[in-house]
């Protein structure tokens, strides 16, 4: 329009030969200053937007530290604290649950059970350490479900999982103490099953499908 093309002309002439030339009142360019918004307040609501639709694409899982590194990562440069300052004045809260009371089983190791790992989690290639747990899951008609994972400690992705309504030999043979898949299972509670009231096991199953396949091998950081 005919204000933005005087303000992209102001270094070679005055507002008051722009307006005379392209007779324009200056009273009308100085009332439309006004009602124009500052290239900084329009940078700071487009930086606001992007904040909304990165917590958006978590499910609303994400706080201001991973949402500052979804940003970085797609070239939008920006701070923990000006994610957290957007985040405050739109109203955006994680709706992951904070609050985690985990009670491990930390019982002694059978005699005939050897511990291959001894805590030692470092690894320099896919398939050379796997490790396994199993969780339990509320549901509405079942009671109960239960949930064994197998990740992969060099990739960190979940490469297998069996899900089923009882705890049977099958399903937990190779589910053993380890804090690694420990910690999986309380991100998986935090993050979904304790949002969420599941009223049967086929739900239940649904959600963690959803959740390990479409989020956490594929989108979380």
């Amino acid at each position: 329009g005919i204000v933005a093309f005087i303000q992209d002309n102001l270094t070679n002439y005055s507002v008051s030969q722009l307006c005379s030339a392209l007779k324009f009142p200056r009273s009308t360019y100085y009332k439309a200053l006004v009602c124009v918004p500052s290239n900084k307040r329009m940078e700071y609501g487009e930086f606001g937007r992007k904040v909304k639709q990165a917590f958006e694409d978590s499910k609303r899982r994400y706080g201001a530290v991973k949402l500052c590194r979804v940003l970085n990562g797609a070239g939008t440069p920006c701070s923990i604290k000006r994610v957290q300052r957007h985040m405050a004045e739109q109203g955006l809260r994680s709706v992951v649950v904070k609050k985690y009371n985990h009670h491990a089983n930390h019982g002694s190791i059978p005699d005939d059970k050897v511990n291959i790992l001894k805590r030692d989690f470092r690894t320099e290639t896919i398939n050379q350490k796997w490790c396994t747990d199993i969780t339990y899951i509320h549901v509405q008609k079942e009671g109960w479900a239960y949930l064994a994972s197998v990740m992969d400690l060099c990739s960190r992705k979940i490469i297998g999982y069996a899900y089923g309504t009882s705890m049977t030999a099958e399903l937990a043979v190779k589910a053993v103490e380890n804090a690694c898949m420990e910690s999986f299972h309380s991100v998986l509670k935090k993050e979904e099953i304790y949002l969420h009231t599941y009223q049967d096991s086929k739900e239940a199953r649904r959600a963690i499908f959803e959740y390990i396949e479409g989020w956490y091998n594929r989108k979380r950081i």
